[in-house]
């Protein structure tokens, strides 16, 4: 050591190496809590964007759900439709085999073949869960009727039917053809 070095130490105050020490130390702490604050905020923020991306699959999987309920929904729909629609068609065939029926003929043999296949259709509109509308008797209802004519004569009430021109048919509670009627005026 030199004489220049001593002369530093000596000049050199303990309470100021004390304070620079104190100031680095905060320093040192004021750096260390903007780090703190800067993880603290960090950590915010993507809890912030979790809980904004949480929320947005949340409402993406509600979306996609309701669009599959929806979906269903509509299929059953269109194969009602459907089946409605090709029951009306068959339903053609049916008033052709009820006047088939209903026909005098002196051919046993063949009016029992038309009655075995005229039963066979009906169990097949059962199977479908098509329903006959039979009104004969009952009271009028808009709904399910369709007046043509009104009769004054007869032992039926007023409003009700009392007589039947084409049978009506029911798929479930949806309405495939009304029954076509006469009503007691």
């Amino acid at each position: 050591m030199n004489e220049k070095d001593l002369e530093k130490l000596m000049n050199e105050d303990p309470a100021a190496d004390q304070k620079e020490t104190a100031e680095e130390k905060v320093q040192d702490t004021d750096a260390a809590e903007n780090v703190e604050s800067e993880e603290k905020f960090e950590a915010d923020k993507l809890r912030e964007e979790l809980e904004t991306v949480k929320d947005q699959h949340l409402r993406l999987m509600a979306e996609y759900q309701n669009y599959r309920n929806r979906t269903t929904e509509e299929k059953k729909k269109i194969y009602g439709d459907a089946k409605a629609d090709c029951i009306k068609e068959l339903l053609i065939v049916a008033d052709t085999f009820d006047r088939a029926v209903a026909a005098e003929c002196s051919d046993e043999t063949y009016k029992k073949g038309v009655e075995m296949t005229y039963s066979q259709l009906q169990k097949a509109f059962e199977k479908l869960g098509i329903e006959e509308i039979s009104p004969l008797g009952e009271e009028f209802d808009p709904n399910l009727h369709s007046a043509i004519r009104q009769m004054e004569e007869g032992d039926y009430k007023e409003n009700t039917v009392c007589e039947v021109y084409q049978k009506g048919y029911k798929l479930g509670d949806r309405l495939v053809r009304p029954a076509v009627v006469a009503v007691k005026s």
